[in-house]
């Protein structure tokens, strides 16, 4: 198809620009469609009827006509079809919509192995994996309440944990939990609560119901949302036999929206009486001590005069044994001592001069008291000494 050439001073007329548009659009030919029908008119006599179809994983949707003959009682809002349906453009109001001749609707057993499918292709990527489970908090500051507007499942919630703990704070999302919108209204409001950092804990809750109403919560944006959360998630979805995908995906999985107000806070009646248990215990085990203790320090006078004895008695033979060792090691040295001073007495007596008077020697000295050595020295009187005292000798000339 020739690309129009225009310019401002050379524009083309707007049916020009519909007709091309309505060309290329006309170039699809038809088509088999899935998706969910978010509003069906039934007109009652009228041979054309209108319906809305919304894709299941995104807020898209298209306008689609077909003839009331093919299209089954069955179907509903709600309804998940297959549709094999030729676009139109209509020049006259610019708009675009899709006229269909066969519409299917999708069956339990085909949505169930499609489910199946998923799960397996999840399960491979590890999404369902022990190891990406976020621990719940055990105080949560605020926790996060995805659920229908005025809803059962919003009120077992709230009053369940508030009976377990007054406190608990919430913030409320209300979504659709079902239908075409819900998908998209529950991603979002995820991501709202994912991102307040006050938010500990987000619990996704919804009653009981088929399992067409509970799809949205086996729906592959939704479970890959929750698994990127960096919030814990609890998944609460319908009666204990109703398990969606979501409950693989979370990091836990409640069997009912009661059960889940029990897993998120603790209860503080049980809190109070297991405190009051343990102190209990504290006080018992405290009173059992003193109790010994008492029973120790009982005895413990005679323990300690006993002991104080036996002490003594120990010190005493000690300090005895000492004293006896002392006395022994000091007469020895004693003893000792006098050996060595009798051995160093002989040697002086040995060495002194007065031994050597002894053996009938003599010292002469002069009257000014220095010693003769010669006998030319020795003139006059001089003094002379003997073993036993001196006497006074007058020295004659030499013959």
């Amino acid at each position: 198809m020739a690309r129009l050439d225009t310019s401002p001073e050379q524009p083309v007329p707007v049916r020009v620009v519909a007709m091309k548009i309505g060309e290329w659009i006309a170039r699809l030919g038809e088509v088999w469609i899935e998706g969910q029908i978010a509003q069906l008119t039934r007109r009652p006599g009228v041979s054309t009827q209108f319906l809305t179809l919304r894709d299941t994983d995104a807020n898209i949707s298209l306008s689609v006509t077909c003839p009331r003959t093919i299209l089954d009682d069955a179907i509903t809002e709600g309804t998940r079809v297959v549709l094999r349906a030729r676009p139109d453009f209509y020049l006259e109001r610019g708009s675009l919509s899709l006229r269909a001749t066969e519409i299917r609707q999708v069956g339990l057993g085909e949505l169930l192995a499609r489910l199946e499918a998923l799960k397996k292709l999840l399960a491979a990527e590890g999404l369902f994996a022990a190891s990406r489970k976020l621990p719940l908090p055990f105080l949560p500051r605020r926790i996060g309440l995805i659920t229908g507007r005025a809803s059962a499942a919003e009120r077992d919630v709230v009053e369940n944990a508030r009976r377990r703990l007054p406190s608990a704070q919430f913030r409320i999302e209300n979504v659709a939990t079902q239908g075409g919108n819900a998908v998209t209204e529950v991603v979002e409001a995820l991501r709202r609560l994912d991102a307040d950092p006050l938010v500990d804990v987000i619990v996704i809750a919804r009653g009981g119901g088929s399992v067409e109403d509970l799809l949205p919560f086996s729906n592959e944006t939704l479970l890959r949302a929750v698994s990127a959360a960096r919030t814990p998630v609890v998944s609460a979805i319908g009666h204990e036999t109703d398990v969606p995908l979501l409950d693989h995906v979370a990091d836990f999985a409640a069997s009912t929206p009661t059960d889940a107000a029990k897993r998120i806070v603790p209860d503080l009646a049980d809190e109070l009486r297991s405190l009051d248990e343990s102190r209990q215990r504290a006080r018992a085990s405290i009173r059992r001590r003193i109790e010994r203790e008492h029973e120790l320090m009982a005895g413990l006078p005679e323990r300690m005069r006993a002991a104080l004895h036996a002490r003594l008695s120990r010190e005493a033979a000690e300090a005895d044994a000492l004293r006896q060792r002392a006395r022994r090691r000091i007469a020895g040295l004693l003893e000792a001592g006098d050996a060595d001073l009798a051995h160093m007495r002989a040697r002086l007596t040995t060495l002194s001069p007065q031994a050597t008077l002894d053996r009938g020697y003599a010292v002469v000295r002069l009257a000014d008291g220095s010693v003769v050595r010669s006998a030319a020295e020795a003139v006059g009187d001089v003094r002379v000494r003997v073993a036993q005292g001196e006497f006074v000798a007058t020295v004659g000339s030499p013959a």
